[in-house]
């Protein structure tokens, strides 16, 4: 064998005639990696694994680290060398912010003296007037198992930490899961496609920003706390009316929807549906210069000569509704004229195979469509329309709009799938048959079906005989097979089938019926009707009261079981608030026909939350994210605009004394809450 080559390595240094040195500084570097060479395999393993270990913990220990320095900074903002003890805030200076959560300390209230409605509440100091420093963030226990998209899945019950692990048990038998799809379900159950969105949305940054300058001022998320007089609630409603539409004239002027948070707009058909939505209930509270400004609006600015797409059941209950009751109201021609060009520019929906309409419609280019992932159209979609369109004929003289929707109602009058009167919630545009049958709710994409059974019955004169079959006959399927009672309270809701198994879930839309139900009983339909009536209103109320905030999630589930328990329980996707009106719609119907002043009462409690939770600083109502946290209710920065349509409308109309307002004897409701004219009877 023979012994390896050795190489020699000389460090050379010389120097020029200008006494400058050089040397081998690349070899002086190669010999650190030479020595590292040199090093065993072992040697080498060690000190790596010291290395990583020492970076695992620095990582680690970082955040405490950084936490301490924070505490230093914000112990440097308070204090100077100077200040050798505490000084009291002065009165001129703003609440400093929570520097872990990013919300304002919150202040002791007391509500002024005096009657007055819209009176700040004033600030009362509670303890030492010194300033404290932040506490350090704590962590809310998470839920692993949360169904729904993740800005829902983040707020947290706090009420359910005691009994988490039982309820994840039960979203785990449940088979809760994640929607794959992102769609838009309406407010009535309507899929319909995302928002076409006019200008880019607000960063992180900026909607933290905006939800912490918007809600940092405890005197306007605070309860009105007024006396419960007649004049005294129907001016808090006025009063809430106007602060919404401040915000809605400031920052979403002539768009649909308000975002309160963020003071902009979202932009569903570009129809300015939340002012038009609200032309009847300005003319009801007698807000006469909003109602001329948006008139003028009207004149000038509203034209449905535009390409693009919407809904024909959406724009049709609160559009074409919202014009012709405002005509009603005001006999002014104007908005009889924007009926009659929209009701035109809606009929090519109904150029159908099966003359079930389709659900979109191109008013500008006059051609219709179903939504691009199906063809179906939902029930409630295509039954639902029938009102509005019965009565532009009646004002037009144009038999075409009663004809198209009156042909649908044959249609699913005769259809076989129904069971006891109960219906699907899908129906196909091109065979005209249901789909998806054996699934039936009261609920989203099926419930207005059901109330327009019974409105076209008493709208039409009480002449139509097979609309009140249809209607007694689903009552009767409705008691059979959907209503149930829990085990704990005892209390009657209505849930759903699908395929003959039971699921005790209600929606806060199904709180429609009682109203509904009374109603038919007081235009001579059973008098068990009205026995239902009452004991569903109670139920709707107690979807409120049992919440942390004293507002009503979107979705309850019932008990069934005879236990201790709470009687409604809430899934962690279902616990938002849409500021919605069925509640206090049928408070309404139901205070009209007994004179029960508890209902009054409900409704109250129902405004006061509403003002508590809901109500924004610079104008507006925004939806909230978790009626169970109190503290954190999560706004989610829209304004929808039922609650100026319908919501304020028939809390108005509760605490009114004035029968002959919109009296139930001469208008009906649509299901937009925009009135219109029962038709004389025939004479005899």
């Amino acid at each position: 064998m023979y012994s390896p080559s050795r190489k020699d390595f000389i460090s050379l240094t010389l120097s020029d005639p200008h006494s400058h040195n050089y040397n081998n500084g690349k070899h002086r570097r190669q010999s650190c990696w030479r020595k590292w060479k040199q090093l065993s395999r072992l040697q080498r393993s060690i000190i790596l694994f010291l290395l990583a270990l020492l970076l695992i913990f620095g990582l680690l220990l970082y955040p405490s680290i950084a936490e301490q320095w924070r505490g230093l900074s914000v112990k440097e903002a308070w204090f100077t060398p100077n200040d050798m003890e505490l000084k009291p805030i002065g009165p001129d200076v703003k609440p400093v912010l929570d520097l872990a959560i990013g919300r304002p300390p919150v202040p002791v209230l007391r509500p002024a003296a005096g009657p007055d409605v819209g009176a700040d509440p004033v600030l009362e100091p509670k303890g030492p007037n010194i300033p404290i420093l932040a506490k350090p963030p704590t962590k809310k226990k998470s839920f692993p198992n949360k169904r729904g998209p993740p800005n829902i899945q983040k707020y947290g019950n706090v009420s359910d930490t005691a009994r988490g692990g039982k309820q994840e048990q039960e979203r785990v038998q449940d088979g809760e899961t994640e929607d794959k799809e992102k769609t838009i379900v309406s407010w009535r159950g309507a899929i319909i496609e995302a928002d076409q969105a006019t200008e880019p949305p607000p960063s992180v940054i900026e909607k933290e920003g905006a939800v912490v300058s918007a809600l940092a001022k405890p005197a306007d998320t605070a309860p009105l706390e007024v006396s419960a007089g007649t004049e005294d609630r129907l001016e808090a409603v006025r009063e809430a009316f106007r602060h919404a539409w401040k915000g809605y004239k400031d920052h979403a002027w002539g768009h649909d929807e308000l975002k309160p948070i963020s003071k902009s707009f979202g932009e569903w058909f570009g129809l300015g549906l939340t002012l038009i939505d609200s032309l009847d209930t300005m003319w009801v509270m007698g807000l006469k210069e909003e109602f001329t400004e948006a008139r003028d609006w009207v004149e000038k600015e509203l034209s449905f000569n535009k390409n693009v797409d919407v809904n024909l059941f959406e724009t049709t209950i609160r559009v074409l509704g919202g014009l012709l009751s405002t005509y009603h109201l005001t006999g002014d021609q104007l908005f009889l004229d924007k009926a009659k060009d929209l009701g035109s520019r809606l009929m090519p929906a109904f150029k159908t195979p099966s003359k079930i309409p389709f659900s979109d419609v191109n008013i500008g280019k006059g051609t219709a469509h179903p939504p691009r992932w199906t063809s179906d159209s939902t029930l409630a979609e295509v039954t639902s329309i029938q009102l509005e369109f019965r009565e532009l004929s009646r004002l037009t003289q144009e038999a075409q709009y009663q004809e198209a929707v009156n042909e649908v109602m044959k249609l699913v009058h005769s259809l076989p799938g129904k069971q006891d009167g109960l219906v699907p919630m899908f129906i196909n545009t091109n065979s005209g048959q249901f789909t998806h049958k054996g699934v039936f709710t009261l609920g989203a994409r099926a419930d207005s079906y059901y109330e327009y059974l019974l409105k076209q019955w008493i709208q039409g004169g009480k002449t139509e005989d097979v609309l009140l079959e249809d209607y007694l006959q689903a009552m009767e399927g409705v008691k059979k097979h959907l209503v149930r009672q829990t085990g704990p309270g005892r209390l009657t809701f209505v849930g759903e089938l699908s395929h003959n198994r039971f699921n005790p879930k209600m929606d806060h839309l199904v709180c429609f019926l009682p109203g509904t139900l009374a109603l038919g009983a007081h235009n001579g339909l059973p008098g068990d009707h009205m026995d239902l009536a009452v004991q569903l209103m109670e139920t709707c109320h107690e979807m409120y009261v049992q919440m942390e905030t004293g507002l009503s999630p979107e979705i309850a589930h019932f008990n069934l079981q005879a236990s201790d328990g709470h009687d409604v329980v809430v899934k962690p996707a279902d616990r938002h608030n849409l500021l919605r009106p069925e509640t206090v719609e049928s408070l309404f119907y139901m205070y009209r026909f007994t004179k029960d002043t508890k209902y009054r009462d409900w409704g109250w409690e129902i405004l006061k939350n509403f003002n508590k939770y809901a109500k924004v600083s610079s104008g507006g109502y925004t939806s909230i994210n978790n009626v169970r946290d109190p503290v954190n209710p999560g706004p989610r920065d829209k304004m929808e605009s039922f609650f100026l349509g319908e919501t304020l409308k028939y809390l108005y109309l509760l605490f009114s004394d004035d029968t002959e307002l919109l009296s139930l004897e001469k208008f009906i409701f649509n299901t937009e809450a925009h009135p219109l004219p029962i038709w004389p009877s025939p004479p005899k």
